[in-house]
């Protein structure tokens, strides 16, 4: 029975974006940890994430949607300002920090839906 909402496009998707924010929220953790550190280089989830995840989607792939693992990279795209090398602007990883915020809270909000109609079908009744 389980494995009949585990096996749910929906649901992977949002257990796979539940993933993303997991790993950018240790990204950005990184990242402001490391603000004054000469030399040290902003991390992010990998650019190709975000196309393998819709690739899957629009396949309706659920074994790849399955198999589908963020990793942290270091962000090409950030730009060194510092002399010493640092890259991070702690200003854009606060900001950074608020939209992941949003983001966790809205796909934990998906997969606790999938959650409860499991329940309300094992059950027979809403709690």
């Amino acid at each position: 029975m389980i494995e009949a909402i585990n096996d749910r496009a929906n649901y992977q998707i949002a257990k796979n974006l539940l993933d993303v924010a997991h790993a950018r929220q240790k990204a950005l953790a990184s990242n402001v940890a490391n603000f004054e550190n000469p030399g040290y280089k902003r991390i992010d989830v990998a650019k190709s994430f975000q196309a393998e995840l819709q690739k899957a989607v629009k396949s309706k792939d659920i074994e790849s949607l399955i198999n589908l693992r963020p990793v942290l990279e270091e962000d090409p795209n950030a730009v060194t300002m510092r002399a010493d090398g640092n890259n991070v602007s702690i200003e854009k990883e606060m900001m950074a920090l608020n939209k992941n915020t949003m983001d966790y809270d809205f796909a934990a909000q998906l997969v606790s839906g999938s959650i409860r109609r499991l329940n309300t079908a094992i059950k027979g009744q809403v709690s």
